[in-house]
């Protein structure tokens, strides 16, 4: 089954036990041109793992694997579009003196196996008589999100795909998007597995994942249902929510926990019953993926092993998330097809605001020529300003500003509105975007790149998108591509349609990151005393993992040189081999003591900085300095990097803002502190709860950035639960940070803006932005459920900040509900997500976190 091809006798798959990328590090722009020599069968070459580790170290590893076994054995492999595979052999201990051996590992092998069989059983079985399971996100469990994808209409791309199949001669057939969103969401759940069926496939499970099921849930003792749709032999299903309010009210606050019985049971039936040739999951991103097991080189008692066991996953996945990408390709053994961003566009203005701005412009023209004129003017801009909320928005209410310094406020506001990047809609799977100019000038001129070349690249975007799902489905090897956002000058990952990969950790933080960084934290520090009066001194850092692959760890970067620390590189390798101390003479101002609250996503991806930032945390606390110009040197053995616990995700308040019943700031801080104070030191974890307080209450700030345009954090309520979780904890931890949000979308500098700014920006520019609104409308059912998102993280945000947002709920009212054709939109393509938003903004008002300026309101809000 595994070998080399010497033409008479290719293999069906090649097993790799190799640890090395046969492609150029550094070769990003056309990744395909640096082939390797398995490539030449055309077939998946699935990467084996050896550890370094013995077996029982392995067992007890979160992370699955130590920092230079992923660097060797997972990142590397992955640049030559491998598919992470299993560990199958262990280091054995040897008496002193003798080599150690190598102990083969039968459950590894095993699983290697199943993967092997699995997609070669795929590749040997005519399209015709493929039966295919086609899984749909229900995330985050909201009613009306079904189909949720980022940046994609999951609806319109099911009628692509299923098209696309019927033309290459599967079994199958296509509708329009409207009538497969209404088959799908209108369908009742469909029973798959009797009570005993399923007691007896529960069984198959390994015990620990059986025990673990049991505890939070009961034994199993109920039939299984679930909803799908047949489409000839491709079955199109909902993936099941993990867990159910009205079973288990309490896993609402535990995220990680195990799933519940619907859950298994229906990956378990389609497995063992339907046995499909291949799943494809249906773009970013779902919940399996997410489920509780190790990082990497998982194990059979790992969830996500336990119910993939070898099946063949095709995840079409958005290009610029690479972090959520990895996830997907080293927990589930999925190829990660890239497809293309949503189209982008300037936000411009409305007809209020376009009306405002002409104002300004004439009184700029009239001031210095009629000064009667001008003063008429200038009461209108500002009567104007009143009346749409800008004035506000802009804080002008409580300044001492002039009005000349607040119409200068005013225009430069309307400026930053403006110019924001929204999506013109959503991607189609396989499609070329309807605003493919407008996308290929936004990347050319990010790039700085010739725009024919780049409209080159976009042309082959939809072909080469379906060409790599027929070739997975066909079981052959699929070319590697890099991942990032394009509107960020990457147009090396241009076209789509290639195998994600991401970077070589150890080259993290890069030189041009830390080139960034060190006029960030100019910028930074500079706001910081101007606005303060005071240099800063202490302040809590956000770290992602998806950022830090797409930016070659800018935020790491800006952390260090914050601290007064520089990365050491190796001339030959480009990898970071350690540090360099700033003397204080030299910089020139008191270094930072930052802290680090770590997505889980980081932690796994990059031990190495983890463990890098500690090292220099602990030389900076040995410095003999003063303690007002190097606070950490007061500290004993200080703990500065934070995150959940081992294993385990998100940052514990999603359910409480997903299902919010008046839940105040004590509480979400208090689910917030408890999912995300686990300290991680050189030797592992543990909770740190008072640590991790001690350090939230005596932050200046807290700072999250933001790297490209092409989202916001209105996008998703877990912006919200992240930066909104993290202000609440800091609030109940007795400490009063600024709330900065950085923005390098342009790869060149950083805007700093107020938390609370920027939501006004994106909730004036996007989410009540009628042309945004009109681009929605174009998806239906997706569409009126991308509008439901927003306000969600808009409502996420009102209950987790201090800041009030009247004048954001107001406008939100009257481009939504109060319009009556987007009102009639959302109750026609969507009424699900109508009466999400109907609900959540009624919970606004009802709990005080709205004070609408319409009376109208409670009118439109009545259930």
């Amino acid at each position: 089954m595994a070998g080399a091809d010497d033409g008479q006798h290719p293999p069906n798959i090649i097993l790799n036990a190799t640890f090395f990328s046969a492609r150029r590090e550094g070769g990003r722009d056309d990744p395909s041109e640096d082939g390797s020599i398995l490539d030449r069968a055309e077939v998946p070459v699935i990467q084996l793992l050896q550890p370094g580790a013995t077996r029982a170290q392995w067992m007890k590893a979160a992370r699955g694997l130590s920092q230079s076994d992923i660097a060797m054995q997972i990142a590397l492999p992955e640049l030559d579009g491998r598919l992470d595979g299993p560990p199958i052999s262990f280091r054995k201990e040897a008496p002193p003196g003798l080599p150690s051996r190598r102990e083969a590992f039968p459950d590894g092998v095993a699983q290697a196996v199943s993967m092997a069989e699995g997609w070669t059983r795929l590749a040997a079985t005519p399209p015709a008589q493929r039966q295919l399971a086609l899984i749909l996100s229900d995330y985050p469990g909201a009613e009306g999100q079904m189909a949720h994808a980022v940046g994609l209409d999951g609806f319109a791309s099911i009628a692509s795909i299923l098209q696309l199949l019927a033309e290459s001669s599967y079994d199958t057939c296509s509708d329009d998007p409207i009538a497969i969103a209404g088959q799908i969401t209108r369908a009742q759940p469909i029973p798959i597995l009797s009570a005993a069926e399923y007691q007896r496939l529960f069984m198959t499970l390994p015990h620990q994942v059986r025990e673990a099921v049991t505890a939070v849930w009961g034994a199993p003792g109920r039939a299984i249902s679930a909803r799908f749709h047949l489409y000839g032999k491709v079955r199109v299903a909902v993936q099941p929510r993990r867990s159910q309010v009205r079973d288990h009210k309490a896993h609402y606050h535990d995220p990680d926990a195990v799933p519940n019985h619907d859950y298994l049971g229906f990956y378990l039936w389609l497995h063992h019953v339907e046995s499909p040739h291949a799943m494809i999951h249906l773009g970013t991103h779902g919940t399996m993926e997410w489920l509780p097991g190790k990082a990497v080189a998982l194990s059979r008692a790992c969830l996500p092993q336990s119910l993939c066991q070898g099946l063949p996953v095709i995840y079409p996945f958005i290009v610029n998330n690479p972090g959520e990408a990895a996830a997907a390709k080293r927990r589930l053994g999925a190829v990660t097809i890239g497809h293309m961003t949503p189209p982008m566009r300037k936000a411009g203005h409305d007809h209020h605001l376009a009306a405002l701005e002409r104002l300004i412009d004439e009184y700029a023209e009239a001031e210095g020529m009629d000064r009667r004129r001008g003063k008429t003017l200038r009461r209108d801009i500002i009567l104007k300003a009143q009346f749409c909320g800008l004035w506000d928005e802009c804080r002008l209410s409580d300044t001492q500003l002039n009005d000349d310094e607040a119409l200068a406020r005013l225009d430069a506001w309307l400026c930053d509105v403006k110019d924001l990047q929204i999506r013109d809609g959503l991607h189609i799977f396989g499609q070329t975007p309807p605003g493919e100019k407008l996308l290929t000038a936004t990347i050319a001129s990010s790039c700085h790149a010739d725009a024919d070349k780049v409209a080159e690249r976009v042309a082959q975007c939809p072909s080469s998108e379906r060409r790599a799902l027929l070739a997975a489905l066909d079981g052959r090897f699929i070319a590697p591509g890099p991942s990032g956002a394009p509107t960020r000058g990457r147009l090396d990952v241009l076209p789509t349609g290639r195998n994600l990969t991401t970077l070589d950790p150890r080259h993290l933080p890069t030189r041009a990151a830390c080139d960034l960084a060190c006029q960030t934290s100019r910028d930074l520090l500079t706001r910081h005393l101007q606005e303060e009066g005071r240099h800063l001194r202490q302040m809590v850092l956000d770290v992602w993992g998806s950022a830090t692959f797409r930016t070659g760890g800018e935020d790491m970067a800006l952390a260090f040189a914050l601290m007064g620390v520089v990365p050491r590189w190796a001339d030959e390798s480009g990898r970071v081999e350690g540090f360099e101390v700033t003397p204080l003479a030299l910089l020139d101002r008191p270094r930072v003591d930052v802290t680090l609250r770590v997505s889980g996503m980081f932690r796994d991806g990059f031990p190495g900085l983890i463990a890098l930032f500690n090292q220099a945390v602990a030389a900076l606390s040995q410095r003999e300095e003063p303690a007002d110009w190097n606070g950490l040197v007061a500290a004993s053995a200080p703990l500065r990097v934070f995150g959940a616990a081992p294993q385990h995700y998100g940052a514990g308040v999603e359910a409480l803002l997903s299902h919010w019943d008046g839940a105040d700031v004590a509480q979400i801080g208090a689910a917030y502190l408890a999912a995300s104070s686990w300290a991680y030191k050189d030797e592992g974890a543990e909770a740190e709860s008072a640590a991790f307080q001690t350090q939230l209450r005596q932050s200046e700030l807290i700072l999250h950035v933001q790297d490209h345009a092409e989202t916001d954090l209105l996008e998703t309520p877990d912006w919200a639960a992240h930066e909104g979780g993290l202000a609440a904890a800091a609030a109940v931890s007795g400490g009063q940070p600024r709330l900065w949000h950085g923005d390098t979308g342009d790869g060149q500098k950083m805007r700093l803006r107020r938390l609370e700014d920027e939501i006004a920006r994106i909730t004036r520019g996007r989410l009540t932005n009628p042309d945004w609104i009109t681009a929605m409308q174009r998806h239906h059912y997706r569409g009126a459920a991308e509008i439901a998102r927003a306000v969600a993280a808009l409502c996420g945000f009102a209950v987790t900040l201090p800041s009030e947002f009247n004048t954001q709920f107001d406008l939100v009212f009257a481009a939504t509900l109060g319009d009556t054709q987007c009102d009639q939109f959302l109750r026609d393509a969507n009424p699900e997500a109508r009466e999400d938003i109907r609900q959540r903004l009624e919970m606004m008002w009802r709990h005080g976190k709205w004070k609408p300026r319409s009376n109208s309101v409670a009118l439109t809000l009545a259930p």
